[in-house]
């Protein structure tokens, strides 16, 4: 009888819990308070273990998830970004804004023979059409127009409205496959001419390159090959940039992310080799920072990782209802709230290692898949700068000053909807939500 009750209880908590006449992100605020203060009387509750899940304080895997364990780590009830000792250094140094740069917006003989003569991102971006009633697709530049990366008053001009509006540097995705390196000519020349001046790092998108653009093994076009003369290549041709003046640092060490540490087949000593390698050279040591891309929750440290990097909405991503007006009748996609995502992310436990907190301005990749894409509803830049804003404001209260980084996802992916540059349906407003968040 008392399982009876309880599970009648459950189904009645989550009827009501659904018809609160409230907004989303309220809702799950109320539901995230009710589950902390009650998480052990409800252990056995599919729900509860959803929760801890999205909120990054289980992982699928654990064995208090899989049932051997009784009870949940106290660690993840009690971990609290605002109790954790503030730093000892200045509140006055400032919060470095990193803004993740996609440099895919020029042509080249790759992508002209897997996708047709002039291909760039701009192509998927103009063929977005709507899959249901307001849905605002397709998304249009505005100030920077349909822009070509190998003209450097581009690049000029991006880096001018970055620095106006609060960001502090770009960190460019670099493609390299076994000695093979893409989409490397912006970069390359950012490197070589000097200009902008204007911060940016490197993070290695170190997946295959596959016709769904999802990374995985399906219609490879080109892929990874790992190897320890591999590893030591692909510093080597980072060797420029890693010495350029302008190069993000932390603690005065060169930062350098990966965007799936789990796809190589050692990351211990893929990183020994490199650091091995930066030190000879006289680079100094490498801050090698592992992307949480594709659910990767581990404690970065154990991989030869210094630090980790949030990247919503992976991982976290809250469901939202389909909309009523359906005018694709070929979707198979996925809808998601995107307020109630921030707040997820936002009210996420404090992690054990160092880890860079990310926001998303939105995210809808309609234009590369648009009868499978996923769609954040309810993006807006107010919420987006609510989310901004305590990611700045805890990192400025709780990191030390020369670890002060936060992340946005990112500043360009048009075809992802997600992007800081000026559009026609919004205009500077999240450019405008950026500079609010950072306080200038």
């Amino acid at each position: 009888m008392p399982s009876r009750i309880r599970i009648l209880a459950g189904k009645s908590a989550r009827f009501l819990y659904r018809r609160l006449p409230l907004p989303l992100p309220l809702r799950w605020r109320i539901k995230s308070f009710f589950y902390r203060h009650l998480g052990l009387f409800l252990k056995n509750s599919a729900n509860y273990r959803q929760w801890l899940i999205q909120t990054g304080a289980l992982r699928p895997d654990s064995a208090w998830f899989s049932g051997s364990a009784t009870v949940p780590p106290q660690s993840m009830l009690d971990i609290d970004e605002e109790n954790l000792a503030p730093s000892k250094a200045s509140a006055d140094e400032p919060v470095r804004l990193i803004a993740f740069y996609l440099p895919q917006y020029h042509p080249i003989p790759e992508n002209d023979r897997w996708w047709g003569k002039g291909f760039t991102e701009w192509t998927n971006v103009t063929k977005a059409t709507p899959n249901f009633a307001g849905h605002p697709q397709p998304r249009l530049p505005a100030d920077l127009g349909f822009y070509d990366l190998r003209v450097p008053e581009v690049r000029d001009e991006q880096a001018a409205l970055a620095r106006q509006y609060g960001i502090h540097g770009f960190c460019y995705y670099y493609y390299w496959f076994a000695g093979k390196r893409l989409l490397n000519r912006p970069l390359d020349e950012v490197v070589h001419s000097g200009d902008p001046d204007f911060p940016f790092c490197v993070c290695w998108a170190n997946e295959n390159w596959s016709r769904r653009w999802d990374g995985l093994h399906a219609d490879i076009l080109i892929a990874q090959q790992h190897s320890d003369e591999d590893d030591l290549n692909f510093i080597k041709t980072l060797e420029p940039a890693l010495r350029d003046r302008r190069y993000i640092r932390v603690n005065d060490r060169p930062l350098l992310l990966v965007y799936r540490i789990g796809l190589l087949p050692d990351p211990s000593r893929t990183a020994a080799i490199w650091r091995r390698y930066s030190r000879e050279a006289g680079l100094g040591d490498l801050y090698l920072a592992a992307v949480q891309s594709f659910g990767a929750a581990d404690d970065p440290r154990g991989f030869g990782f210094d630090a980790a990097v949030e990247f919503p909405p992976h991982a976290m991503a809250v469901l939202a209802e389909r909309p009523a007006r359906m005018l694709n009748p070929n979707f198979q996609g996925m809808f998601y709230d995107y307020a109630a995502t921030a707040e997820v992310f936002m009210n996420r436990p404090a992690a054990p290692y160092p880890l860079f907190r990310t926001a998303m301005p939105s995210w809808d990749n309609t234009a590369r898949r648009q009868d499978a894409s996923e769609i954040f509803l309810n993006a807006t830049p107010e919420y987006y700068e609510r989310w901004l804003r305590q990611l700045v404001e805890r990192t400025r209260r709780n990191r030390p000053d020369h670890e002060r980084l936060v992340f946005i996802n990112a500043w360009n992916e048009w075809a992802e909807g997600n992007y800081l540059e000026p559009d026609q349906q919004f205009g500077h407003r999240y450019l405008e939500a950026t500079r609010n968040a950072i306080g200038r």
